[in-house]
């Protein structure tokens, strides 16, 4: 049975923490940056957290077994 192979695009866009929690990058932070208000243009440069579901499918592409 061949090795089960990382999704490269999901490599590129998240990663995965020690403690298992997956950071991805906020969206909305690309173009039409004058019509937001630099409170919410500050709050987008932070990384977040997937939860749930989501970050469980996740962590299935990532893996490498």
């Amino acid at each position: 049975m061949p090795k089960q192979k990382t999704h490269k695009g999901m490599a590129t866009r998240l990663r995965v923490t020690r403690t298992g929690k997956v950071v991805h990058r906020k969206p909305n932070k690309r173009h039409l940056l004058s019509a937001k208000s630099a409170k919410r243009r500050r709050n987008l440069r932070r990384p977040t957290t997937l939860s749930g579901g989501m970050a469980k499918v996740i962590t299935r592409y990532m893996s490498t077994k």
